[in-house]
């Protein structure tokens, strides 16, 4: 897995590329949301749109990041949520506990 970071307004833009399966990319992810938090940066938003394989760890990792910012009184939303992801997300019963969008700008504006 990729992760490459940008700005928009107060939101932070997380882009994860590639396959998302457990192990070092949790890690990475978890240590990024750390140094976001630190900075004061809790509202963010992961964009899912070049997420090629994502599995259950993966899911783990997703689950983890949105309980890190949750307790840090921020939060965190999904966008470009790919077919794959929404039927894995469906399957799972976690449909619900994340906010889904199917745009970047549209996650973002959710903050407002």
């Amino acid at each position: 897995m990729e992760l490459a970071q940008k700005q928009i307004g107060s939101i932070v833009v997380l882009e994860l590329v590639g396959k998302v399966m457990g192990g070092p990319d949790g890690t990475m992810l978890n240590d990024k949301l750390h140094d976001l938090i630190e900075q004061d940066q809790k509202r963010v938003v992961v964009d899912l749109g070049q997420v090629t394989t994502i599995n259950s760890s993966g899911l783990g990792i997703l689950i983890g990041g949105l309980t890190t910012l949750r307790n840090a009184g921020g939060d965190l939303r999904l966008a470009n949520v790919t077919e794959h992801v929404q039927r894995l997300l469906l399957i799972t019963k976690l449909k619900g506990v994340f906010e889904a969008h199917p745009t970047v700008e549209l996650a973002v504006a959710s903050f407002a």
